[in-house]
């Protein structure tokens, strides 16, 4: 059998509101989940063999290979199907890493796709569900990889249909671990931020045909309640917000996940990669792209 192909593209909270932390220390989450034009590519070559190698700008950034989400969701979907053929993991990694896009949750969820494409199983097999959900909290939305409203800790899915929206994604290239910035928020186990006054008063997210302008009208309304205490590890990441927030034609700018990723939406695609140009002659060391959130 040829080589199979799966791109794991890179997740964008839109919005993200903290509801939580549950009293076994999770999260409960209720989040706006786009995805973005670029993504990381990984091929499987079946074989006897379980092994993965990395290249592209980024492969350093992974660490060891053998903490790699790719192959701890196969050694997962291993244990839960019986007989489940495998092969050689290829990663050509473009996303970067610890950076609230999702990258390595996008990696996991196409490793998934792969080995599901090669053993016959559907995506909506329960058990790839729920090895998803145990390789992380963001790899149940990436192995759908499309927008969604997601909440619970990752594992309640409301697809959604956004349109195409000009987009800037901004990474300082400083990694934030997500752990860390759970920590600076700082709720005790049991603990509310959400009250059920807030869940009448929530927005109602826009239907089929909305266009870019209603949804940033409505994402205004809410925020990301992890970009203050992200600020706080890391105050590089209110200087991306104030370059995007700078730049002609901006719509929303914002942080995306735990970050240190931020985004701006934007009324057109010539403003976007205008705006980009901008940031990279300003900020050569940062990681920027201009494309699409969909």
């Amino acid at each position: 059998m040829s080589a199979l192909i799966e791109e794991g593209r890179a997740k964008v909270n839109l919005s993200l509101r903290v509801v939580g932390r549950r009293t076994d220390g999770y999260h409960d989450l209720e989040s706006v989940v786009a995805f973005a034009d670029c993504a990381d590519r990984l091929t499987l070559e079946p074989g006897e063999e379980l092994k993965l190698t990395t290249t592209g700008p980024l492969a350093a950034a992974c660490g060891e290979t053998s903490d790699n989400l790719v192959l701890k969701a196969a050694r997962f979907l291993t244990e839960a199907v019986p007989n489940l053929k495998l092969g050689a993991f290829a990663l050509d990694k473009v996303l970067p890493v610890a950076a609230g896009i999702g990258g390595g949750s996008a990696d996991a969820a196409a490793a998934l796709r792969l080995l599901a494409r090669l053993n016959n199983l559907s995506l909506d097999d329960p058990l790839l569900q729920k090895v998803a959900l145990a390789t992380g909290a963001d790899v149940p939305v990436c192995l759908l990889s499309r927008a969604c409203d997601m909440t619970g800790v990752g594992e309640q899915l409301l697809p959604l249909k956004l349109p195409s929206m000009p987009s800037v994604m901004v990474n300082p290239r400083v990694p934030v671990a997500t752990k860390d910035v759970f920590q600076a928020l700082g709720l005790r186990n049991g603990e509310l931020l959400v009250g059920v006054t807030d869940v009448f008063e929530a927005p109602a997210w826009p239907g089929e045909g909305a266009s870019t302008a209603d949804w940033v009208d409505v994402l205004s309304t809410v925020a990301n309640d992890l970009e203050a205490p992200a600020m706080r590890i890391e105050p590089v990441i209110g200087d991306v917000l104030g370059a995007l927030r700078a730049c002609a034609g901006v719509k929303l700018a914002r942080m995306s996940g735990s970050g240190a990723t931020c985004f701006a939406i934007f009324g057109g695609p010539a403003e976007a990669h205008a705006a980009a140009e901008t940031i990279r002659r300003d900020h050569p060391g940062w990681w920027v792209h201009a494309g699409t959130l969909s």
